[in-house]
């Protein structure tokens, strides 16, 4: 198993994961963030006229696997994704490289984790309506994995400029799930009711301003990925309890990024990371008025953690269905 170099697609990815698997590694995952039992440094960034592509490498002691996922965002891609990667992963002992797996999927549905984990520690356990501004894929992804951990939500509000996207969006989740989703004619309207906000667009200026916003809402900022990228308004984070994955990504790409250039907000104001939220080193909510938001960029743990488990299970499973090759014979 560790000679040789397994290649996995995304047909074998979705034969073994779902997104409760993604959910639970995810959480996983963010214990050992927690516990500070990775060596996980900060992403690197190349950047081209039209995109870039990002490095993001991790070592998991106690998984003993280490690994590095290469993902592209190009948002002017027509016949391709915005989003492609891929992820390598290795034998920490020897430095054999033991698989090579799309990322593409994996980078979806960990994101799409990420914010339900999220959501499970920082959302009021009586959320019942969750709000979606931009309704992409990432939408879809961040609404299944939601449901995973907020089960009694029963009514989706979504918006987004794109009107075709909005009503395929709302006929899916209306035919895929037994809730009620609607869309609203603004921003300010599909946020005004919600318990949990989750936004994934790609603006620079903010569309949601801190007067939408409700007392004891919880936001999942998910869009913000590069420098000048920014959802929130600056006084919705100065009104919030901020968590973030990781201050070096956040503070550069993040949705924090803008304030922290401007230095409206700094270090201080950030509550936490995610890792010391799920592992209980701090408090996730003060209490049921108060508004938090957590501020996704991705971390390398959560895709070399969902890689390894996947890799894993074929391996245990479905070894002679993956194809092999021998680099170094």
């Amino acid at each position: 198993m560790r000679n040789s170099t397994h290649i996995i697609t995304k047909h074998k990815i979705e034969k073994v994961f779902a997104v409760r698997d993604y959910v639970n590694a995810i959480e996983e995952a963010f214990k050992l963030y927690g516990q500070g039992k990775v060596q996980m440094p900060a992403k690197v960034y190349l950047s081209f006229p039209k995109g870039d592509l990002r490095c993001m490498p991790v070592y998991i002691p106690d998984l003993h696997i280490a690994g590095v996922k290469n993902v592209n965002v190009h948002p002017a891609n027509r016949d391709l994704p915005t989003v492609m990667a891929t992820i390598t992963l290795f034998d920490p002992e020897t430095g054999f490289p033991i698989a090579i797996m799309d990322g593409t999927t994996i980078t979806k549905m960990r994101t799409g984790a990420a914010g339900a984990v999220a959501a499970k520690y920082l959302s009021r356990e009586d959320s019942k309506t969750a709000a979606f501004i931009g309704t992409g894929v990432q939408a879809r992804t961040q609404l299944e994995a939601l449901l995973v951990v907020r089960p009694e939500i029963s009514k989706i509000i979504a918006y987004d400029v794109n009107a075709q996207s909005l009503d395929d969006f709302i006929e899916q989740v209306n035919a895929k799930y037994s809730l009620t989703a609607e869309s609203a004619l603004s921003i300010e309207n599909a946020v005004a009711d919600a318990d949990i906000v989750t936004t994934t667009t790609p603006v620079n200026n903010p569309v949601i301003k801190a007067q939408y916003i409700n007392e004891g809402t919880h936001i999942n900022a998910i869009g913000a990925d590069a420098p000048g990228k920014q959802e929130l308004e600056i006084d919705l984070l100065k009104r919030a309890r901020i968590v973030i994955d990781n201050w070096e990504q956040s503070s550069h790409a993040g949705e924090i990024n803008v304030a922290v250039s401007k230095k409206m907000i700094s270090k201080k104001d950030i509550f936490a990371d995610i890792g010391q939220i799920v592992t209980g080193q701090k408090q996730a909510r003060g209490n049921a008025k108060q508004i938090t938001i957590f501020d996704s960029t991705g971390l390398a743990i959560q895709d070399i953690y969902s890689a390894c488990m996947i890799y894993r299970t074929l391996v245990l499973q479905y070894e002679a269905e993956l194809e092999e090759i021998k680099f170094f014979d």
